[in-house]
């Protein structure tokens, strides 16, 4: 973290402690009364072995004492550390952490400004340009590549992430398919040496999804492995308020708060203590008149700041988003959208905020506009920041100094804190009007497009050992060799 935590922090709470208990018990009792179908036979079976009912085969009622008992198993910390296994990020009280989001099917390409597929190339300049950036904490895959077989696009994410950055990742795994993540977890180890490393010090976490709220599939089978493994994990829905969920933001909460404590439950049956990330921040309505879930709306922001809300009541951290926009177009409105959803989900409380970048309602992200959030995250980061009250800062000896008529320009005090009391933006221009037009006449797009080229033509990250890589690719070439030919057949 490169900012002093508020202590503060969080800032934004919209429900009292009574509403919040409401939320919890309407959730407690979705999960005795209704339950949720349970698609795994090895999760089911943790669950009914707790004490849970098992009703037609898939449907699990969850008695209330279950979660509470599970809630408490749960670590209060996770940490992750980079691939050189450092740690650098602690999700714990107030701190947070800011990165990417993963599986955009499109590209705005920086270079010609126009839509198009997305290439593994884009994973790659992805990983390069947030190793750089000071402010992207952690990495996701950006983009889905096109031009790699669908089975095999976890693996050759994964290959591009490490080989271009050593920032924690949050890798996702669609298809939940058990022998993907044995290959993926096989080459983490190649990287950190050993099991033992690995564990002591991930440098990546898992994020899964349900099916829905309540209907829980293949997600489950990273969500064991995980626990199994103890590689932190987050298992959020996707909640769409006024189609999977009630329309009402109560409802909606309770539905991806549900959703979040089953994952939760199942995991620490097969592991107690093992590292979870709660998921909320995925909760915003179906927009009814374009039929899309939105990442502008006010709902969605408001949404994720309950559902931090609810995580720092049971004690775990937050999985949220921000630096997202509905926008198909780097313009106003994503810069508009963009930065409120990062402010409003760091002022919520989220500890880890994702998906910077993101265009389109999460079907393409830009380069170029995810350098223009990373300045955002600085902004705002100066804006979380404790202010010293002590008598240094206060300076009223040096006002009496001064007095009515002179000026503090020239004073020692301004000269040992201005550095310190004010953000000084690297993107955003200051200048004035005839500075602006001789170095250009530069909009901040144009600011951010020539950075991503800079970045892109002259970042060197640390690179992975040469016997690393020869390993990594072995990894690969025995799962091409394995995975796909049953996959094609």
């Amino acid at each position: 973290m490169h900012y002093d935590v508020n202590p503060r922090q969080p800032l934004l709470e919209f429900l009292t402690e009574k509403e919040l208990d409401e939320i919890h018990y309407a959730t407690l009792e979705v999960l005795e009364r209704v339950g949720a179908n349970v698609y795994h036979p090895e999760a089911r079976e943790l669950l009914y072995s707790a004490g849970a009912r098992i009703e037609d085969d898939l449907r699990v009622r969850i008695p209330p004492y279950l979660v509470e008992k599970t809630l408490q198993l749960a670590p209060k910390r996770v940490t992750l550390a980079n691939r050189l296994g450092e740690r650098t990020i602690f999700l714990e009280g107030a701190k947070i952490c800011f990165g990417t989001g993963s599986d955009l099917p499109n590209t705005i390409d920086h270079e010609t400004g126009q839509r198009r597929k997305s290439l593994l190339k884009d994973v790659e300049n992805g990983a390069l340009v947030c190793d750089y950036l000071d402010n992207i904490d952690f990495i996701m895959s950006y983009a889905i590549p096109s031009d790699i077989h669908p089975i095999m696009q976890e693996l050759y994410d994964f290959y591009a992430m490490m080989k271009n950055s050593v920032k924690p990742m949050f890798l996702v795994l669609p298809s939940g398919r058990r022998d993907m993540l044995e290959y993926m977890y096989e080459m983490a180890v190649a990287v950190a040496g050993t099991r033992e490393n690995l564990e002591a010090n991930p440098f990546f976490a898992i994020y899964a999804e349900p099916a829905g709220a309540l209907k829980h599939g293949e997600g489950l089978e990273s969500v064991l492995f995980c626990a199994e493994h103890r590689i932190p994990i987050t298992y959020p829905a996707m909640i769409f308020a006024g189609a999977n969920a009630p329309v009402t933001m109560a409802g909606a909460v309770t539905m991806c708060n549900a959703a979040t404590l089953v994952g939760l439950v199942i995991h620490q049956l097969k592991n107690p203590g093992a590292p979870f990330i709660y998921g909320g921040g995925l909760v915003s309505c179906l927009d009814m008149k374009h039929a899309i879930w939105s990442y502008g709306a006010p709902e969605f922001t408001v949404a994720g700041a309950i559902m931090a809300q609810l995580s720092r009541r049971y004690g775990l951290s937050t999985w949220s988003t921000g630096g997202v926009t509905d926008s198909k177009a780097i313009d106003e409105q994503a810069a508009i959208e963009g930065t409120n959803s990062l402010l409003m989900s760091a002022l919520g409380g989220g500890n880890v905020i994702h998906d910077v970048g993101y265009l389109e309602s999460g079907m393409a992200g830009s380069l170029t506009f995810l350098v223009m959030m990373d300045e955002a995250i600085a902004l705002v980061k100066r804006i979380l920041r404790s202010s010293r009250v002590d008598r240094e800062t206060l300076a009223v000896d040096l006002i009496a100094e001064v007095g009515p008529d002179g000026s503090f320009l020239t004073k020692p005090h301004t000269l040992q804190h201005f550095k310190q009391e004010f953000w000084s933006p690297r993107l955003i221009d200051r200048s004035n009007y005839e500075r602006w037009v001789k170095q250009g006449s530069l909009t901040l797009q144009a600011r951010a497009q020539a950075k991503v080229r800079k970045i892109l033509s002259s970042h060197q990250p640390v690179p992975l050992p040469e016997e690393t890589l020869k390993e990594l690719e072995r990894i690969m070439h025995s799962a091409e060799r394995n995975v796909l030919p049953r996959a094609k057949g």
